[in-house]
């Protein structure tokens, strides 16, 4: 089986993106696996499929896929990427796409310099949704990793994120501490860590530890997370320029009932094909 593919990044955040409108793709856990290998694959984060909205007002259904073969249900830095893919694949000529995903519905945008906004919908807190093995929700929920505590807060945006605060970023225990939460029992379907820095009110640095991936250079919902919890800590303002390893992102976030907005770049590599 040949598969045509797009290599493309949000910030160094690396796809492949795959049009499965136009091609008839199943891909096992196996295959994508393959695929996101960096040695003898084409090497990303994350594996996007773009397919056809079935029974929906949307313009698109959007996949995304973990390089361990894990379907995941959100990814910002891939949801820009995939309103790039669809406008420079003439598959859509819309300014604003409405894309069906496992958390729901997210709204894409064009924005200005290039950039694109992605509507990622509204936080939620209540532990049963993140999901966390607990009922009581809390600013700062706190686990012993060995002998010692670490406090986090933590949200879904449509993934679990959990967000520890650090004095300096460049030093935080990212694959030690991240791999060790990821997976804890506290988070039924594992979680991502983010490790923040606050700079001042509207600017921080972020390192992300995601669930199937490990850190990467970017993490979209990441930075969202990030920003909702600092303005629940009320730490942060309602508009952070959030400054990970690859690049920076503008999130915006009212408040509690109100959606977040994320704007950012995506960048096509290069087109290629793959036999499987």
């Amino acid at each position: 089986m040949l598969i045509e593919f797009t290599k493309m990044h949000g910030l160094g955040n690396d796809f492949v993106v795959i049009d499965a409108i136009r091609q008839d793709i199943s891909l096992t856990a196996e295959q994508i696996q393959f695929i996101a290998g960096r040695h003898f694959g084409v090497g990303c984060d994350q594996l996007l499929l773009v397919e056809l909205a079935p029974h929906s007002d949307a313009d698109f259904r959007y996949r995304i896929f973990n390089a361990d073969g894990s379907e995941v249900a959100q990814c910002g830095n891939g949801a820009r990427c995939f309103a790039r893919f669809v406008r420079d694949k003439e598959l859509s000529s819309k300014d604003n796409i409405l894309v069906d995903t496992h958390a729901g519905q997210l709204l894409l945008s064009f924005a200005e310099d290039d950039l694109i906004s992605v509507n990622m919908g509204i936080p939620q807190h209540e532990p049963a949704l993140i999901p966390l093995s607990t009922e009581q929700e809390e600013t700062l929920y706190t686990l012993h990793i060995g002998n010692e505590g670490k406090s986090f807060g933590a949200v879904s945006m449509g993934n679990p994120h959990a967000v520890i605060q650090v004095a300096d970023v460049q030093q935080a225990a990212v694959e030690e501490l991240g791999a060790a939460l990821e997976s804890h029992a506290f988070f039924p379907q594992k979680a991502n860590i983010g490790f923040m820095q606050v700079i001042d009110k509207n600017n921080i640095k972020l390192r992300v530890y995601e669930r199937g991936a490990g850190e990467t250079l970017a993490c979209g919902s990441g930075a969202c997370a990030a920003v909702v919890i600092g303005i629940e800590q009320q730490i942060l303002a309602n508009d952070v320029l959030v400054e990970l390893p690859g690049g920076s992102l503008k999130i915006h976030w009212h408040g509690r009932g109100h959606p977040v907005f994320m704007t950012g770049p995506a960048v096509s590599v290069f087109e290629g094909s793959i036999e499987l």
